[in-house]
């Protein structure tokens, strides 16, 4: 494949709902070390970078083998973009075809599903490629409520009574892989274009997004059931 991939992974020091999440321990390594594993052993990414504004996050990326940039403190807000955070990345380096924005939230995802994903571009040739996969629930079973919890017309009348196989299948954003080319994201501001973009569907047991402690005791048990 004659195209150049750079594998980002922003990470923040600061995390409210799970604290310092980045470099806890994950079964015997640090979370983000499993995106950076992930990146490396990747067949078509030709670098893997780590954008931090945190020191000991720097040091455990390096050891990992990731190369890093330190993010200026303007960039490691709580209102940072994470769009910001590529553009000084991609403006700090050499140009690349595309960037391959690999979330350290997502410890399940591996190499396969990076080089499954960047085939899929290539084949499809495509501008950008998001990872999905299904969701738990249809949305088709939600709606808001007002203060007082009045369910009239809660569901849509052509969906009471029916089974959820029998429901259309949504898909969700997973949060693990984004892949775009370059001049597109730096133009769009962002990997949603309005053209020539296509999703890559991951298995549910691979998505898990780590935001909170459910979300990290889950991705653990994971792991230890050896079910990856």
């Amino acid at each position: 494949m004659n195209k150049t991939f750079l594998a980002i992974i922003p990470a923040r020091g600061g995390s409210k709902r799970l604290p310092r999440k980045n470099v806890l321990d994950l079964c015997g390594k640090p979370l983000i070390s499993y995106s950076i594993e992930a990146g490396l052993k990747s067949k078509y990414i030709s670098k893997v970078i780590v954008s931090s504004d945190d020191e000991k996050i720097l040091q455990i990326s390096q050891k990992f083998g990731a190369d890093i940039i330190k993010r200026p403190d303007y960039l490691a807000t709580d209102t940072s973009s994470t769009f910001d955070v590529l553009e000084h990345t991609i403006n700090s380096l050499e140009k690349y075809d595309y960037i391959v924005l690999l979330q350290p939230t997502s410890p399940l995802r591996n190499e396969k599903h990076i080089d499954e994903a960047i085939e899929l571009l290539n084949k499809k040739d495509a501008n950008a490629v998001i990872s999905v996969c299904e969701t738990e629930h249809s949305p088709l079973w939600c709606n808001t409520l007002d203060e007082d919890l009045n369910m009239s017309n809660f569901l849509r009348e052509e969906i009471i009574n029916k089974r959820s196989q029998d429901l259309p299948i949504f898909y969700r954003l997973n949060g693990a892989i984004y892949i775009c080319k370059t001049e597109e994201l730096l133009k769009n501001k962002g990997f949603f274009l309005q053209e020539n973009i296509f999703a890559y569907i991951m298995d549910k047991i691979y998505s898990v997004d780590i935001d909170d402690e459910l979300d990290f005791l889950i991705a653990k048990e994971v792991f230890n059931l050896k079910r990856i």
